[in-house]
């Protein structure tokens, strides 16, 4: 709550010091994509979607960095706002932040398409989002799938989460109940939430888990980089080959890992392909036309069985083409 109230008093001072004359008005062709952190591959790659669009159209493109801070995000649309910039695109620290971007470029009559995570209020463009539920469903079923092979259903599993204030990481927490409920798996151990999301943060949120938790047979982690965390863990304290490990998203690392069935499932959204569609609602915006307003883009579930056949698709759409 101090946070919130902290944001919306920064978005009211901008609001009568910064755009009291009525809002600085798109001159510059060029795009901004405030994204909650670089240092997360999927944030990564999803800009580089944003960024091959604007190029093609001929505008300038930059990305800027909120550090998963609520006041870096808003002082990143100030800065953007006063530049004049020819629209915005956000991925929200969290859906409860963003009203107040929102508000700050309505009144400078800039446009915004929101990719990803969403918002609670507020007007924009178009909102790109993937099947969030659908998705984790589909992990928790091949995580139910893979734990009735090896006959460990008796078993609790652990989820390390997203934030929950996130619209996308209410989605993944009740998909992936829901395949478990359904599978008659339901002794759940606990859920801890991610705020550095971190791979160093993961690995202590896990330690705990499992040393609280000696039943655990499987845990869900709601995002690519922190699974490595998981991951350590496990092998530290020699539990590796006693419980299976779930994921979302992807990054280059993950493919081996699905190979070798240290990772038995993961959602992989395609960030790039996000960052693509959400420039290309932008620019069917500026352009005179309406995008839709909400666009959803296919999660891919991939799987130790199926990482191979699908590899050729997600080397662009996941990956950013990072990956040879």
């Amino acid at each position: 709550m101090k946070r919130r109230l902290v944001v919306q008093t920064m978005a009211a001072l901008a609001l009568t010091i910064g755009l009291g004359t009525g809002g600085a008005q798109a001159q510059n062709k060029e795009i901004v994509y405030l994204t909650p952190g670089l240092d997360l591959p999927f944030w990564r790659y999803l800009s580089k979607g944003v960024e091959s669009v604007a190029k093609k159209e001929g505008y300038g493109y930059q990305a800027l960095d909120s550090h998963n801070s609520a006041q870096t995000q808003l002082k990143n649309a100030q800065d953007a706002i006063a530049r004049g910039v020819a629209g915005i695109i956000i991925s929200p620290t969290d859906s409860s932040t963003a009203p107040s971007v929102l508000t700050l470029a309505a009144r400078a009559k800039i446009p915004v398409v929101i990719a990803d995570i969403g918002t609670n209020s507020g007007d924009y463009v178009s909102f790109i989002i993937s099947d969030n539920k659908e998705g984790a469903h589909g992990v928790g079923k091949a995580l139910a799938e893979a734990l009735k092979e090896k006959g460990w259903t008796d078993g609790s599993f652990g989820l390390i989460t997203i934030s929950q204030a996130r619209k996308n990481g209410q989605a993944r927490t009740a998909g992936f109940r829901e395949a478990m409920k359904e599978a008659g798996i339901t002794k759940e151990a606990g859920l801890q939430q991610m705020q550095s999301y971190t791979a160093d943060e993961t690995f202590k949120f896990t330690q705990d888990m499992l040393t609280a938790n000696p039943d655990m047979r499987s845990m869900f982690i709601q995002t690519d980089q922190p699974t490595v965390g998981a991951l350590r863990a496990i092998k530290a304290a020699r539990r590796d080959g006693t419980l299976l490990v779930a994921a979302f998203d992807g990054i280059p690392d993950f493919i081996d890992l699905l190979k070798k069935g240290e990772i038995v499932a993961s959602g992989m959204q395609q960030p790039y392909l996000m960052g693509v569609r959400s420039a290309e609602a932008m620019f069917t915006h500026l352009k005179g036309g309406k995008p839709e307003k909400e666009i959803l883009v296919p999660i891919v579930v991939a799987t130790s069985k199926n990482i191979d056949q699908i590899l050729p698709t997600i080397k662009e759409t996941v990956f950013a083409n990072e990956v040879q």
